[in-house]
């Protein structure tokens, strides 16, 4: 880690580079590769970005063919995306592009000069696995009680850590932490988000050799786009109960699950319906930094989905696209985040009972 090419994001196509990085998690979870594949792929694309200017064309076959390098590295030879498998996605058509086993040898062979033949490149994927072993313990308190089900945490956990590692993805400024300070900030954002106390324990300290002032600053970013992330799922959802509220058809019946989500979320409103209310924006004017930083124990308080975060493998397909580059390619759903909470992220919260989606 600590040998790491430097980075410093000059590349004149750094305002493409959003939209790459979503292209390459949008084919990797088309091809179900793992996620230190879609990161090494990501990490490659930076790096090169960094030193070449590339046409907007060419560098579709530069994210492709990081791609391809990245998964015969992480993966096995049969999880390798082939040649007529990439030719056939949309975003190729789209682009009037057709890839020959000669132009990604030769693009391939670039990469690999590029980087002196090195692709052990430590990105946050390797260290998040490592992490979560202890992330979560049966001493741990939720909301400062005991947890109901330890294992139901540590799934929801590793699917909140999962969607963090996206995050980290799609901004380039995360390229200033060290791989394993992201894959930290990662693991205690999620702990900020299921209100788990200590927020940050001795063991995690210990094994991360992070202290959680040093984290602050990652561990705020990660937030703010998770902030910025509820908000466009509340908003699609409002467009989508508006459209339905003009259609002339009859909506299909809800399904089990959602009938069972729907049963749950009135109940826990009511509970609660005193203590999530937004605060008037005139109180939502200090930092997240400054919350984080002022005690371990704070609580982040939310109104959780009972459908949020379900136990599908797919549930890591979290990426955005401009609306004008249209991608002909399936997209796996990410977790449910369609939540509403406090953005002040209240420290010292007491609530007198268990979230609901730690019963289920």
């Amino acid at each position: 880690e600590l040998k790491l090419p430097s980075y410093k994001g000059q590349s004149p196509q750094l305002h493409l580079r959003r939209y790459f990085a979503d292209l390459i998690a949008i084919v990797s979870n088309r091809f179900r590769l793992c996620p230190a594949a879609r990161h090494l792929a990501v990490y490659l694309l930076d790096l090169f970005m960094d030193r070449y200017d590339i046409s907007t064309q060419q560098l579709h076959v530069v994210a492709l063919s990081c791609l391809l390098l990245a998964s015969k590295f992480e993966e096995k030879e049969d999880s390798v995306p082939k040649l007529e498998q990439l030719n056939s996605l949309g975003c190729m058509t789209n682009m009037n592009l057709v890839l020959t086993k000669q132009n990604l040898l030769h693009m391939e062979l670039l990469l690999l000069e590029t980087f002196q033949w090195n692709l052990c490149l430590p990105t946050a994927a390797h260290f998040i696995d490592y992490y979560l072993s202890i992330a979560v313990h049966e001493t741990d308190l939720h909301d400062g009680w005991p947890m109901v089900c330890l294992e139901k945490t540590k799934l929801y956990m590793a699917k909140y850590a999962d969607y963090f590692l996206e995050v980290s993805l799609q901004d380039h400024e995360f390229l200033n932490y060290a791989p394993s300070l992201v894959a930290t900030a990662c693991v205690a954002s999620s702990r900020i988000i299921l209100r788990l106390s200590p927020t940050w324990p001795t063991r995690l300290h210990h094994l991360t050799a992070y202290s959680w002032d040093f984290l602050v600053p990652c561990i705020e970013r990660l937030l703010i786009a998770h902030d910025n992330d509820v908000k466009e799922a509340n908003k699609q959802k409002g467009q989508q109960a508006q459209s339905a509220q003009h259609a002339v058809f009859q909506p299909p019946a809800p399904s089990a699950q959602q009938a069972n989500a729907q049963q749950h979320i009135p109940q826990y409103l009511q509970a609660h319906q005193s203590s999530l209310q937004y605060h008037h924006p005139a109180s939502q004017q200090q930092s997240c930094q400054q919350l984080l930083s002022s005690t371990h124990t704070a609580s982040y308080p939310l109104q959780t989905c009972p459908a949020a975060l379900q136990t599908s493998a797919q549930a890591r397909g979290h990426v955005q696209t401009g609306a004008a580059m249209s991608l002909a390619v399936p997209l796996e759903v990410k977790p449910c985040l369609s939540v509403s909470y406090n953005r002040t992220y209240q420290v010292n919260g007491r609530y007198s009972c268990i979230t609901p989606c730690f019963e289920r």
